[in-house]
């Protein structure tokens, strides 16, 4: 334990980093408070084990069948088939540890109903979500968005990505209010309306990875790790131990040592590891951090699939803001028996959003309406934490706490920008492959 290392880290989505990090040649220490990998991103099993922390009465009853066949997420997220989670998964080769299945579709709430959001074009044009005429401007807009190449302004059409606002472009495109929430939300995947009047090639690169994301499997843009997301951090931590890093589990942090103002280490049962830097959650460094708002999540466990979703194991669906007279997206996502993380019959639906009231649960009363009746409910209101300052004069990284979004892409961006931080260069893939190679030869 009296060693130096290059990097420490303490508890969840820096589960990615350590493996990076690791196979990146860097020497890491991963500690850990709790007994199970993945701190506040973990999956919970068995079943007990869930009733016991959110304090329900009780043990569960014998109609949830056995406890140890759940494997219950606390925070959920599907990962965008093409996205930044599976570009990692795949550079660092933790597809070995897991198996993924696609997710069956995604809805989108409309008027107090669900619609799917059409995943291919005959799909599309026999969508109730928008009428005839709607559905040809918006064919339209769909193949603008696939052409769209940021080198090349000749597909730019007169638009500037860098300055005309993505508000001007559905404009150009002639699309209606409940089209424009329908692709902010449902393609794009934003949270508020604020993306509207910032420039538009953001928006477009969203939408073109939800498109190249769909198109990889066809039912839905979304991949879910079967046993639950619990699996993430067990690979990469896995991964972190061929390439040496170091692993302890169980671990309380006594103290961060700070020396002029710079972080030298950390100690744990009168021991004292000693590190150049340290990335960490909010939870180990409350002094550092500071509130930007709360999440709240709601884990409902179902008899039966959700209603109108065509039977399916497992969807995702999600309420624009603007259909509940809400600033920010309500979602659900849903997952069953299917992914081995319930047991037979079952299905576990989580409910999340960002908390803009003092009543909270009466906030979401419209996705639970979408999911009665409901066996069991697990609340959750949490803060969340961002850090204070970026971390260069202490050395200490702070990630953000996870958001209400369902996919992974927000907190691979907040991974790329602490490697930014720590190493003074952006993430990049190609660069990342090659160094793998000259450290540990072609495979």
């Amino acid at each position: 334990f009296h060693l130096k290392f290059d990097f420490l880290l303490l508890a969840t989505h820096e589960c990615i980093l350590s493996g990076i990090m690791s196979v990146n040649g860097k020497k890491v220490l991963h500690m850990d408070r709790n007994p199970y990998y993945g701190g506040e991103s973990a999956s919970i099993t068995p079943l007990e084990d869930l009733y016991k922390r959110f304090k329900i009465p009780g043990s569960p009853p014998e109609s949830m069948g056995r406890g140890r066949d759940w494997n219950v997420d606390l925070i959920p997220k599907f990962l965008m088939a093409n996205g930044q989670l599976v570009k990692m998964l795949l550079y660092t080769e933790v597809t070995r540890y897991l198996d993924f299945k696609v997710t069956e579709g995604s809805f989108v709430y409309k008027g107090g109903k669900i619609y799917k959001v059409p995943s291919t074009e005959a799909e599309a044009l026999a969508s109730s979500l928008m009428g005839l005429f709607e559905k040809r401007r918006f064919r339209k807009f769909l193949v603008y968005v696939a052409n769209f190449d940021e080198k090349d302004p000749r597909t730019f059409e007169g638009i500037d990505p860098k300055k005309t606002t993505m508000r001007e472009v559905y404009k150009k495109f002639d699309l209606g209010q409940d089209v424009i929430d329908f692709t902010g939300h449902a393609l794009a995947l934003y949270r508020t309306d604020d993306y509207l009047d910032q420039p538009c090639y953001e928006t477009i690169n969203r939408i073109k990875l939800y498109s190249e994301s769909l198109a990889r499997y066809g039912k839905s843009p979304y991949l879910y790790p079967l046993y639950g997301l619990g699996e993430l951090p067990q690979g990469f931590a896995r991964l972190s131990a061929i390439y040496g890093g170091t692993y302890m589990l169980n671990k309380p942090i006594e103290e961060i040592i700070v020396q002029n103002g710079k972080v030298i280490g950390v100690k744990s049962e009168g021991e004292i590891a000693r590190c150049k830097q340290l990335i960490c959650d909010p939870s180990y460094v409350k002094d550092r951090v500071e509130k930007v708002g709360q999440v709240i999540r709601v884990i409902c466990i179902l008899s039966h699939p959700i209603k109108n979703t065509n039977d399916a194991n497992s969807c995702q669906i999600i309420i624009p803001q603007n259909q509940v007279n809400r600033k920010s997206d309500i979602y659900v996502c849903m997952i069953s028996f299917a992914h081995n993380v319930a047991a037979q019959g079952k299905y576990i639906a989580i409910v999340s959003t960002t908390v803009e009231t003092k009543e909270p649960e009466k906030e979401i009363r419209p996705a639970l309406e979408l999911l009665e009746p409901i066996e069991q409910k697990f609340v959750s209101i949490s803060d969340l934490l961002v850090p204070k300052d970026l971390g260069m004069e202490s050395q200490i990284f702070i990630s953000r706490t996870y958001d209400a979004t369902t996919h992974f892409e927000t907190t691979c961006d907040d991974i790329k920008n602490i490697y930014k931080r720590m190493t003074g260069s952006e993430f990049d893939f190609e660069e990342m492959k090659r160094k793998k190679n000259d450290i540990y030869g072609e495979d």
